[in-house]
């Protein structure tokens, strides 16, 4: 990269990146409630291939405690059934035929508990792909020092510009951390 504000933009870019991604791992935790989006996460063994479930049916919400998946091609019905049964979800599909209904039980302390731990790993995930961003940022301002491109100064200035950036992207995993934990422990 040839100047800081290429590095600082790309950094930005990928640090929001991995927010989303953690947006979408806390999408697919339940809190209670059915949401399409609970989906998001699972593969279906489809044509030889894992197939994301919203490219094989129709995810629709029927009422507040169930889900159900029409799928388009029958023979794909058992495997959507079989990857909904596999889940770390702890759900329990019914097939009638091509519509498959998804009740959603109730949770209980214990499994509310097991999804808090399930988003603090994702969130330590992410937590630690934003230090990898913010390493491989202060490398190429150290590679811009070494290069004579940029002074000593100008070296401990940006460098701080990227440390603020990761802590306030930190910051942002950590309330969104507790967002979720909030949702699901909510009964």
């Amino acid at each position: 990269m040839s100047d800081f504000n290429e590095i600082k933009q790309d950094t930005e870019t990928r640090m929001e990146k991995t927010l989303d991604t953690l947006k979408g791992d806390f999408g697919g935790l339940r809190a209670g409630r059915a949401h399409a989006s609970l989906l998001d996460n699972i593969m279906v063994e489809a044509y030889g291939s894992p197939t994301p479930i919203a490219q094989v049916g129709t995810i629709s919400v029927p009422d507040a405690r169930t889900l159900s998946v029409s799928v388009w091609d029958k023979g794909l019905a058992k495997s959507v059934e079989k990857a909904l049964r596999e889940s770390d979800l702890g759900l329990n599909p019914v097939s009638d035929g091509q519509l498959i209904r998804i009740p959603i039980p109730p949770l209980s302390e214990e499994r509310r508990k097991e999804l808090v731990k399930i988003a603090g790993k994702y969130a330590e995930q992410n937590k630690i792909a934003i230090r990898n961003i913010r390493r491989d940022a202060l490398d190429e301002i150290k590679k811009l020092k070494k290069d004579n491109l940029i002074s000593e100064d100008d070296e401990k200035r940006f460098s701080n510009e990227i440390q603020k950036l990761t802590d306030d992207s930190i910051k942002k995993i950590d309330d969104l951390l507790s967002q979720k934990e909030k949702d699901i422990l909510q009964v």
